[in-house]
């Protein structure tokens, strides 16, 4: 029950809310939180603390795709902390004002910042993508496949097909692409960050091409990083569990996203994108200098077993 939740976000139980896709983050009730953590006293009580960073990327420069909001805008922030010099963000046209106002928080930290607006879905803008951040920054060290979109369907028997391709097209066609372009400048220590699901390990009963395309994620982690160990590229992957964002609002009933993750068996709520960032800094940084081909579970205790 959401009254029994122990916790010092003031967002972490959603409003009833329903978005079109692909959702926007300043429409969010009562919102996310995006750069504090909770931390626990000696006495078991929560609080809040931003996140500091301590130099792991400096000068270092990054993309990351879908960071206007949600998951990857948490990760550019924390990357801009850790001291990134640039981070270019792609995001879909329709989320203008999100992509905005994430280049407004990325630029506080003192990261220079390069938004791309583009369907990833489309290949030529997956090269631009790449080509834009090169023109900006002149080098890349980080990669982050973070874009994805998700169409619940609860009957199979009446799954879009259509919507079955787009998925696939959104969610592990356009990683293929970002990185197949992005592949000739990275060099040796460069790292390779692919955000997968849970629902890639337990499946879901309404997201079955959704889960699918994670599952494909995986693999392609897997299979990624062995061809690229040799070159000192690292391919590692997150599978989040539920975590607050815009997506969910998008694609959710209003009556599914009240209350949205309560009941979840580590502090009985879904998780806030800032929970995520630190994941995505280890991955990117040489703390992980020798893991790849790894998956890291974030999902508070959802799924637990089978790497």
């Amino acid at each position: 029950m959401a009254e029994n939740i122990v916790t010092a976000y003031s967002v972490a139980v959603p409003h009833k809310q329903s978005q079109s896709l692909p959702g926007l983050d300043k429409h969010m009730t009562p919102g996310v939180e995006y750069t504090k953590l909770e931390v626990w006293d000696n006495e078991g009580k929560p609080a809040l603390a931003e996140y500091k960073g301590s130099g792991k990327l400096q000068n270092k420069t990054a993309i990351i795709t879908g960071g206007d909001s949600g998951i990857g805008r948490a990760a550019a922030i924390m990357f801009a902390r850790e001291g990134c010099s640039g981070i270019t963000v792609s995001h879909l046209p329709e989320e203008y004002q999100d992509a905005q106002d994430a280049k407004s928080l990325i630029e506080e930290a003192g990261c220079n910042v390069n938004l791309f607006s583009g369907d990833l879905m489309e290949e030529e803008n997956c090269k631009k993508l790449v080509d834009s951040h090169l023109q900006k920054f002149g080098q890349l060290n980080i990669l982050v496949n973070n874009a994805s979109k998700q169409i619940i369907c609860k009957s199979f028997d009446e799954i879009n097909l259509a919507n079955v391709e787009s998925t696939f097209r959104s969610n592990i066609l356009q990683m293929f692409a970002v990185t197949k372009y992005a592949l000739p400048h990275l060099r040796r220590g460069s790292s390779i960050i692919n955000t997968t699901s849970v629902t890639a390990y337990k499946g879901s009963f309404g997201l079955v091409d959704y889960s699918s395309t994670k599952g494909a994620i995986v693999s392609f982690t897997r299979s990624l990083s062995v061809q690229l160990a040799s070159k000192g590229i690292r391919v590692n992957a997150i599978a989040p569990g539920p975590v607050i964002t815009a997506l969910q609002a998008g694609s959710r009933p209003s009556e599914n996203m009240e209350g949205f993750g309560v009941g979840m068996p580590l502090h009985g709520r879904a998780g806030q994108p800032a929970e995520l960032g630190p994941a995505y800094v280890f991955l990117a940084s040489s703390d992980s200098n020798i893991m790849t081909g790894q998956v890291l579970h974030i999902n508070s205790g959802q799924h637990v077993g089978g790497s």
